[in-house]
């Protein structure tokens, strides 16, 4: 996600190579400079950044060091505003959310990836209110989103927003809701009309937050339209959405500075998971390829059963690990979202990360096929694979639409997969597990991947 800023970062690091070498200091910031602007971080923000990190580089003493501990502090300065980090909470529940943003801007679709996150990896009771009427559809597509994740929806199409707003907040209070999402109307641009509508819903809804969604494929754009909402109806925060799409990524290095105003989350990917809070030393961590573990912790926290995931652990030693593992062990990592928002959490799997950012844990067709089969087991076969014989796979084959010669590579992949996950759970398995990726992020690849 961050892969084009964090390789400028790495190159401009990589030249300060020896101490008081003034010349390759000013090499490596001119060269910063350029890649900075061609990935759409403001030209205000990197003269200041390069400023600040020239001046406080040779007060320090010009070196490696020096200067890579002034560019993360000027980092991390550039990217906090004054204001709240994340979501948090109100005293009293619930706590009301204003989702506001031009049409097209992904706000529908990011209310119900902050629903998601809410629901799943902080347990709390969510409420979603449909006040956006102007476009069509926007009613229909919200029922698909929270039927999808499984949160409640109060909405009307033959009522007007007020209305709407109004009924939801009742039933928040009454069926004791923690968290109220109202997504509202937005417009292809600016108006009058759009303002007047969100001005009258704000002072009905009185929010404790009010979220602006910016669309980073629009750059520049998307601070001077945050810029106009916050000056006309006041915003809290900006959630940046479809950042996944964004090669450039420079719009969320300036966008808090610019506006004064934090940005809370950030759109990491297509599925409900992928959103993740935006605080500014870890997002400073993952631009300077040292990952977010801290993130990843949180993220993994509230999705995966601890209790399952010991017991599945204690399978892999014994050496007993079935298919209904499997199968469960999937449902468990769709609900972290896109491979490429984790693994850019993890240090140094960047490399790593660009070869393996598309696959697609849930419609992959290996997996397709894995589930097909598994589908066509009998439960004594599903939690005893050794009992699977020759004439057992022909029918599983048959009735999964796979060829013999399919099920039977299926099969040994998965045995190799566990007895590999015997050998890593074992004695020394970390310091295996370690080389393995070493070797992968050295340019090995991943085995199946092309580079």
């Amino acid at each position: 996600m961050f892969n084009t800023l964090t390789d400028s970062f790495k190159n401009a690091i990589g030249k300060v190579r020896f101490h008081d070498d003034e010349k390759a200091l000013k090499k490596a910031l001119t060269e910063l400079k350029k890649s900075l602007l061609k990935s759409d971080v403001h030209h205000k923000v990197v003269k200041e950044l390069i400023s600040t990190v020239e001046k406080d580089t040779k007060s320090a003493g010009i070196g490696k060091d020096n200067f890579m501990l002034s560019l993360q502090n000027e980092l991390v300065r550039i990217l906090t505003a004054p204001g709240k980090q994340g979501f948090v909470f109100a005293s009293r529940p619930p706590t009301v959310v204003l989702m506001s943003g031009l049409q097209g801007s992904g706000k529908t679709t990011t209310t119900g990836k902050l629903a998601t996150m809410l629901k799943e990896q902080k347990k709390k009771k969510v409420l979603i209110v449909a006040a956006d009427l102007q476009r069509l559809g926007a009613v229909e597509q919200l029922r698909q989103i929270t039927e999808q994740i499984g949160v409640d929806l109060v909405a009307d199409e033959s009522a007007t927003p007020d209305d709407v707003v109004k009924r939801g907040l009742k039933k928040a209070q009454d069926e004791l809701y923690d968290v109220v999402l109202i997504d509202t109307a937005g417009r292809l641009a600016i108006d009058d009309e759009l303002m007047s509508e969100l001005k009258r819903i704000r002072d009905l809804a009185t929010p404790d937050e009010i979220f602006y969604v910016a669309d980073a494929m629009t750059g520049m754009d998307a601070v001077r339209t945050a810029q106009t909402f916050n000056e006309k109806i006041g915003i809290t925060g900006v959630i940046l959405s479809k950042f996944d799409a964004d090669s450039k990524g420079g719009v969320a290095l300036g966008i808090a500075h610019q506006i004064a105003v934090p940005l809370r989350f950030i759109g990491s990917g297509e599925k409900m998971p992928d959103l993740e809070p935006f605080i500014p030393e870890r997002i400073t961590g993952r631009l300077m390829g040292e990952g977010d573990i801290e993130g990843l912790a949180e993220r993994t926290a509230g999705v995966i059963d601890e209790k399952s995931a010991k017991r599945v652990g204690q399978k892999i030693k014994k050496g007993t690990f079935n298919f209904n593992d499997f199968l469960e062990q999937m449902e468990q990592m769709k609900k972290l979202g896109s491979m490429k928002s984790l693994l850019g959490m993890i240090p140094g799997m960047g490399n790593l990360s660009k070869q393996l950012g598309d696959i697609d844990l849930e419609n992959s067709k290996e997996l397709v096929h894995i589930k097909a089969m598994i589908s066509s087991m009998t439960p004594k076969e599903r939690e005893n694979p050794d009992i699977i014989n020759n004439s057992r796979r022909r029918r599983i084959a048959l009735g999964s639409g796979l060829s013999h010669v399919e099920v039977n590579r299926v099969f040994k992949q998965f045995k190799s997969a566990s007895k590999m996950a015997k050998k890593l759970s074992g004695k020394g398995g970390m310091r295996q597990m370690k080389e393995v990726m070493k070797k992968m992020e050295g340019g090995g690849g991943f085995p199946g991947i092309p580079r």
